[in-house]
């Protein structure tokens, strides 16, 4: 049987502890065997970063302003431990982090949905998209701990030197204080790229924040996503039978958790951090939940939502089986190797990649499936396979697929 061709490289970003060890099973028992991969290949694994002083991770996010189309595993990000157990030079940055500042992206999670594992928001039909602002807010403040009394103020001073001044509080005893910035640009790449992914999943796009209590904050995010949704995405939207709708934030969660899903849901940094677990968590589980980079000139890296499965990975070491669920690693490859085919012209691809999807939900529709979706699937019968087995199996059911 031919393999199927690739004209343009996927650029390949491999990672850490146990994703690491399935991500090398992936493609050697689903990918390689039906289509001839190719690959720009970046090792992001911890110990190749503190060799490279990181510089790996950046040239990875480059290859993928170059490419369009990138796939990568999930890395460790060093905390104090880390540095101790790797014997890093320095705690590097998170890749994400990196890879998202210089593509300038926005992330997307949703879940996979299957057969006999319900959403606990029992009305949950249809998968809801997580699109989150990936920049500023509060995870780039300035914070200060007030030990006395005083005055706080919020002071901007401008190029010629001309002083602005708001007071925030009058402290009369101890306190704390917090600054936070966004820009301008960040939140127009922020509302194109959800306002594309919109067209590209062909889904109803929400957007919600606190722009009656924010009413500089919040309501500069509101109004530039409806300006560049009325001068740039009205025609598209209208041509594409989707809506674009804008909501407060705690309205969305009322209409949410009485909806039946299926639309991209855009939050800003923090809500959409908090927003991404809950959503996963009430689908079923994080390990179900895939992620897609989105950047405004159109360049997407897909990876899966969860981490590096570190407590699999030191059994593995010992030699011990393990049963750890692959389906978010999956289909990242899926999604990284659709958009290559869409992008290409590549019909082949595009149909493998839905094949292998839909192999892999059949697989555990069957009854063979990870001890992590054991637990929670209610099928009456169910067999709990490890970690190889279970990408074996959904070899065989790609195999009987006509």
């Amino acid at each position: 049987m031919a393999k199927i061709q690739m004209n343009v490289p996927l650029v390949e970003m491999d990672g850490d502890e146990m994703t690491r060890i399935i991500w090398k099973s992936i493609k050697e028992i689903l990918l390689v065997p039906y289509i001839d991969l190719k690959t720009e290949y970046f090792d992001l694994g911890l110990p190749k970063r503190d060799e490279t002083d990181d510089q790996i991770t950046v040239d990875a996010a480059l290859a993928t302003k170059k490419y369009g189309v990138a796939v990568k595993c999930a890395t460790i990000t060093p905390n104090g431990q880390r540095m101790k157990e790797y014997d890093l030079k320095q705690m590097w940055k998170s890749p994400n982090g990196t890879i998202r500042a210089i593509l300038d992206g926005t992330v997307f999670r949703s879940p996979i949905i299957v057969n006999g594992i319900h959403p606990l928001v029992s009305n949950w039909k249809r998968p809801i998209t997580i699109a989150r602002h990936a920049y500023g807010d509060i995870y780039r403040n300035v914070e200060y701990r007030v030990e006395e009394a005083g005055k706080a103020e919020l002071v901007f001073t401008n190029q010629k030197g001309e002083e602005s001044r708001q007071t925030i509080f009058e402290f009369k005893d101890k306190g704390v204080l917090m600054g936070m910035h966004n820009l301008d640009q960040s939140i127009a790449s922020f509302a194109r790229a959800c306002f594309n992914y919109a067209l590209d999943i062909k889904q109803d796009l929400w957007f919600s924040t606190k722009d009656t209590i924010s009413k500089q904050y919040d309501h500069t995010f509101k109004d530039i996503f409806q300006e560049i949704f009325e001068k740039e995405y009205q025609d598209k939207f209208k041509a594409a039978n989707i809506e674009y709708f804008y909501t407060l934030i705690d309205d969305a969660v009322a209409r949410i958790m009485r909806s039946e899903g299926g639309y991209l849901w855009a939050c800003k940094n923090y809500d959409g951090d908090v927003m991404s677990d809950m959503v996963a968590t009430a689908f079923g589980s994080l390990a179900m939940m895939t992620s897609v980079l989105v950047s405004p000139e159109g360049n997407y890296e897909f990876e899966a939502a969860h981490g590096t499965v570190t407590q699999h990975y030191y059994r593995h070491l010992k030699g011990e089986e393990t049963s750890t669920n692959s389906m978010a690693t999956i289909f990242a490859w899926t999604g990284a190797l659709r958009k290559r085919g869409e992008l290409d012209g590549l019909a082949d691809l595009v149909l493998f990649a839905d094949k292998l999807e839909s192999a892999s939900l059949k697989t555990i529709e069957a009854g063979l499936m990870t001890k992590d979706l054991s637990l929670i699937s209610e099928l009456p019968n169910k067999k709990t396979v490890n970690t190889e087995q279970f990408l074996i199996e959904v070899r065989k059911t790609f195999d009987s697929i006509k």
